[in-house]
């Protein structure tokens, strides 16, 4: 699954996925979410999206890693796989965020303002790609390489998150499937070129 035979046909075809929904899909969705935004949905999607950010990784990655790097190596490579990959993912996200300057959902049902003005900084012209997406899934993608009988659980979890971002209108679908894409990529280029071996040797399965 790591050939050229796969990656590139599998990125295109996500381009054009993403290139489709910015087209012709954002606007309505956006719109459709805001009509169905009673204070039950929100409220559960709210507390939903929480769960990406990046910290709830991150801290518990490192503490692992420092705590076991000199006894347990496969506890602390565990760790720091995590940590990599959602600090990975969080930073190609803010940093294609602010190249790209992509106007969030507030700005259209408010102002009517869609699309892009580069090198913008402001909150609001950071929608693109989806950060809590690009954090979910890959955290989603490391912990289920590590413990792969919860895969299912870690998945579905990554998939309400990131839908949780189009549910309060925080991001697009183009900019969640963006991040989510991005996560999974983050994830798979780490394990490939630095902890397979750490991860086979503790008994887990390959990407």
């Amino acid at each position: 699954m790591t050939s050229r035979r796969f990656w590139i046909p599998a990125a295109a075809s996500s381009v054009l996925l993403i290139i489709f929904c910015y087209l012709y899909v954002d606007i309505p969705t956006a719109l459709l979410m805001r009509q169905s935004n009673d204070s039950t949905f929100f409220s559960f999607f709210s507390g939903i999206t929480i769960l990406g950010q990046s910290e709830w990784y991150l801290v518990p990655g490192f503490l692992l890693f420092i705590l076991f790097r000199n006894g347990q190596k496969h506890a602390a490579s565990a760790g720091l796989f995590v940590f990599s990959t959602v600090a990975l993912s969080g930073l190609a996200a803010d940093l294609i965020k602010y190249i790209l300057g992509r106007a969030r959902p507030k700005l259209y049902l408010n102002d009517g303002m869609y699309g892009m003005d580069f090198f913008r900084w402001e909150h609001a012209w950071t929608s693109f790609p989806s950060g809590h997406s690009a954090t979910a899934f890959s955290a989603a993608a490391a912990l289920s390489l590590l413990f792969p009988r919860f895969r299912l659980f870690f998945f579905t979890a990554a998939i309400l998150i990131a839908f949780s971002r189009i549910a309060i209108n925080k991001h697009y679908i183009s900019d969640v499937l963006a991040g989510s894409l991005l996560g999974l990529a983050s994830t798979a280029f780490l394990y490939q070129r630095y902890f397979m071996t750490h991860c086979n040797a503790a008994g887990e399965t390959k990407l």
